[in-house]
């Protein structure tokens, strides 16, 4: 069945004017009414154009923008070594990293070490990706502190589980990780599938978790011991979320048109004794599919009738169209029971449609009873006029439960905007933010500089640095650059 039928329906079509006040001063628009013009939020809160068109004004302000960074004091990561295809020992590319998290978010102490997850590969060939453990004694800050305990699984781990999914992974993606209770390590990633198009499957990502074992054969070293319990969680269910089945469906490689099915980076939380994990995902066919029609619904666009009639017609008109008929990005949410399999599938808590496809790295965590949750997304897959291509920004929202409704912070949902060359040495991505045991300041990290970009130069821990958080507002902490990769300010 192809899924992005069931999201067109007949309209009739009148065309009037209309004037919609920018920048630049005020545009004429043919506008475009349908009878198919409705207004349905599905039940959970919406990244509006009205809310995204705000982010021009506001991304030059000192209050949004990623600290600069002095070139010639960045390291690579000495410790991340690996092997290429022929053996050889090598030094790697390491960009998307996450910390092992307490249940509330904050940085876990592991027997006196803060422990990284970081997805490594070798400089030299782009899909060479999976997961690396790393290390540092809690009081270190260098970036040379930090040890590489090398990678969490072995080849063999995704057959000796007996997962029918996972048998066919040839990445590991990013994720998240939490120190359970019992002191144990549980680690969530993303599976990424190998490249079948002929059976619908091209690249599909499955919520994935196992637990790591780690040993400490000695004062100075962590060690990992092997993984057990390593199973498939969720890959969709086409009612909620999009399937990859049904993103290969809705792609046209006549016309070059491919939907950007996303269903990955799980990241753990707990509420009142529940499990949940919160993901990247795109929308199902119950809760505002993607296609035509998207384009009619005024929950995606706020603002007034005036605004959304304007928006839509430019919209429509424009050369946006198809990308904003494909997009329908959402931060999902699940239930788990307590051996981490799934128990319900929810609602998503936020999602983009026609405004983008891809809204990445889930974060969400409790503070001063505030919900917050965040989200990394780049200019370029964007649908927002006044948005650039080499825009990167970390997207921010807020509610009163888990569960929302999450209102945008900062009146747009802007709190970092990074706008560098990619070719830049100092350029960020992967932004993500770990609160502190106290105080209302958290530590934002990222990697910097993209994969194989330098001979001399690898992806590395970008430096820290501080967000402050208030309610519905957020800002970068003025000379608040921390050493590389540096989780804690507390500690």
């Amino acid at each position: 069945m192809n899924f992005k039928s069931l999201t067109k329906k007949a309209a009739v079509l009148t065309f009037s004017t209309a004037i919609l006040v920018g920048a630049g001063g005020p545009k004429i628009f043919a506008q475009q009414t349908t009878s198919g013009d409705y207004k349905q939020d599905y039940g959970f809160s919406h990244i509006t154009r009205a809310d995204m068109l705000k982010i021009p004004g506001q991304q030059n302000s000192d209050q949004f923008k990623a600290p600069q960074f002095d070139a010639s004091k960045i390291k690579n990561l000495s410790t991340a070594k690996g092997y290429d295809q022929f053996g050889h020992l090598i030094d790697l590319d390491v960009w998307d990293s996450w910390p092992l998290q307490n249940a509330d978010g904050t940085a876990a102490n592991y027997h006196g070490y803060h422990i990284v997850f970081a997805l490594a590969g070798d400089p030299k060939r782009g899909w060479d990706t999976f997961i690396y453990m790393f290390y540092q004694k809690i009081g270190d800050t260098s970036v040379d502190s930090w040890k590489n305990a090398g990678r969490v699984f072995k080849d063999s781990d995704k057959f000796a589980s007996n997962d029918p999914i996972l048998k066919n992974q040839a990445e590991e993606w990013s994720g998240s990780a939490t120190l359970t209770s019992d002191g144990k390590v549980r680690l969530f990633y993303t599976d990424r599938d190998s490249w079948a198009p002929e059976s619908g499957h091209y690249g599909k990502q499955t919520l994935t978790t196992a637990q790591v074992n780690v040993s400490q054969p000695d004062a100075a070293t962590l060690k990992v011991d092997g993984v057990e319990d390593f199973k498939s969680i969720f890959d969709g269910d086409g009612k909620k979320y999009q399937t990859a089945l049904q993103g290969f469906e809705a792609s046209d490689p006549n016309t070059n048109t491919w939907d950007n099915h996303t269903l990955r980076d799980p990241h753990y939380v707990e509420d009142n004794g529940h499990k949940y994990l919160v993901f990247e995902a795109n929308t199902g066919t119950e809760d505002g599919y993607q296609g035509e029609e998207s384009l009619s619904n005024k929950s995606y666009y706020g603002g007034s009738n005036v605004f959304f009639q304007a928006e839509k017609a430019k919209l429509v008109q424009g050369s946006k169209k198809s990308s904003a008929e494909l997009a329908n990005g959402a931060l999902g949410i699940i239930e788990l029971n307590n051996d981490y399999t799934l128990k319900k599938v929810m609602n998503p808590l936020i999602a983009s449609n026609t405004v983008t496809d891809e809204i990445e790295r889930a974060n969400i965590f409790k503070m001063n009873n505030k919900w917050y949750l965040f989200t990394d997304s780049r200019g370029s897959k964007m649908t927002i006029d006044g948005i650039g291509g080499n825009d990167v920004y970390m997207l921010g929202y807020v509610a009163d439960s888990i569960n929302g409704p999450y209102k945008p912070l900062n009146g747009s949902g802007l709190v970092l905007r990074m706008g560098l060359d990619p070719k830049d040495l100092t350029w960020t991505y992967s932004h993500f933010a770990v609160p502190q045991k106290e105080g209302n300041n958290v530590v934002i990290t990222s990697y910097m500089t993209n994969r194989g970009f330098y001979t001399d130069h690898h992806s590395t821990f970008a430096p820290s640095f501080l967000l402050n958080i208030k309610g519905s507002k957020t800002s970068v902490v003025p000379n608040s650059i921390l050493e590389q990769g540096q989780l804690t300010i507390n500690e």
